[in-house]
């Protein structure tokens, strides 16, 4: 499975993560998943060398190959419209 790399911005509630708490802003978000099903989620600004892991633990998918799914899913709740 390869890596899946997108970019967003989260204006509205922000993204939480394990390290810092809540992030904002123009964001990348970095997904891989193992043979096994293991998927890794990771976060971080646009440009910067630190990345974050988002809020929780031990993501498993039944089946590797939603990988591609999860990840677009994922960039879409996140990129989300600031609230009026």
């Amino acid at each position: 499975m390869p890596d899946l790399v997108s970019t967003f911005s989260a204006v509205s509630d922000g993204v939480m993560t394990n390290e810092v708490g809540v992030i904002t802003g123009d964001l990348e978000l970095h997904t891989s998943c193992a043979e096994d099903g293991t998927l890794n989620l990771a976060i971080r600004y646009v440009g910067a060398n630190e990345w974050y892991t988002l809020k929780g633990a031990d993501y498993r998918l039944h089946d590797p190959r939603d990988h591609e799914v999860v990840h677009r899913l994922l960039v879409t709740l996140f990129d989300r419209p600031r609230a009026r």
